[in-house]
């Protein structure tokens, strides 16, 4: 599926992911490919992202991106916001 995780100064991360962990206001919830449509609000934590391939930084990579040992999985870490699922395609506006 595809991610985009954007926050009002800049877009911090895009490209393709298996799942996708957040922090939601209900608590922390995964969505994978082809999960039905959704929208929720999000509360201050960390988003997980499995990736489709290996992340590689770069000089443009966002300093809010952390890299696990696994070069597949990435976290960020947000203050809240929102995010939608709709055919595949996340977005998530963070503070």
């Amino acid at each position: 599926m595809h991610l985009e995780i954007i926050t009002p100064e800049t877009k911090i991360f895009v490209g393709e992911a298996q799942s996708v962990q957040l922090p939601g206001l209900d608590g922390s919830f995964q969505v994978l490919n082809n999960h039905a449509p959704i929208i929720s609000g999000l509360t201050a934590g960390t988003l997980k992202v499995e990736l489709e391939s290996a992340f590689e930084a770069d000089e443009k990579t966002s300093k809010l991106i952390q890299v696990d040992s696994n070069p597949m999985t990435i976290r960020v870490t947000i203050k809240g916001g929102v995010m939608e699922l709709l055919n595949n395609n996340v977005i998530v506006l963070a503070e």
